[in-house]
C-alpha cells in the first residue's frame, strides 16, 4: 500500500505562484510513476502532469506547459507541482496519484492509488 498527502493549496491571486506538494509513505517511492490531476466543480477529472521514476521524463497537459513544473525527490519521498501565472480556469482540487508500473500515462484509471486531494482557488 502506499499513502500519498497532499499540501500546499491556497487561494491566489491570478498570476500568482503556488508550489504543491505530495509526501508518500509505505512502499519504495522510486517504484512509482507519479501524477498530478485536477478536478473542478462539474467537470472529470484531468490529468495535469506525470513523472518517471526517476524524474528523467515528464508530461503535461497542453493547458499547463510552460507555466506548470512537476519535479520528484525520491530521497524525501515527494512529489512536487510548480505552479506559475495562474489563471481562474486552474481552480480545482488537485490530486496526486502513483501508478505501480514504468510508463507515463494521463488516465487517470491507470493510476493505483491516491491522494485525497488539495484545493487550489485563483481569483482573477
Amino acid at each position: 500500500q502506499v499513502q500519498l498527502v497532499e499540501s500546499g493549496g491556497g487561494l491566489v491571486q491570478a498570476g500568482g505562484s503556488l508550489r504543491l506538494s505530495c509526501a508518500s509513505s509505505g512502499r519504495t517511492f522510486s517504484n512509482y510513476v507519479m501524477g498530478w490531476f485536477r478536478q473542478a466543480p462539474g467537470k472529470e477529472r484531468e490529468f495535469v502532469a506525470a513523472i518517471s521514476r526517476n524524474g528523467g521524463s515528464t508530461d503535461y497537459a497542453d493547458s499547463v506547459k510552460g507555466r506548470f513544473t512537476i519535479s520528484r525527490d525520491n530521497a524525501k519521498n515527494t512529489v512536487y507541482l510548480q505552479m506559475n501565472s495562474l489563471k481562474p480556469e486552474d481552480t480545482a482540487v488537485y490530486y496526486c496519484a502513483a501508478r505501480v508500473t514504468h510508463w507515463l500515462s494521463y488516465r487517470p484509471s491507470e493510476y493505483d492509488y491516491w491522494g485525497q486531494g488539495t484545493q487550489v482557488t485563483v481569483s482573477s
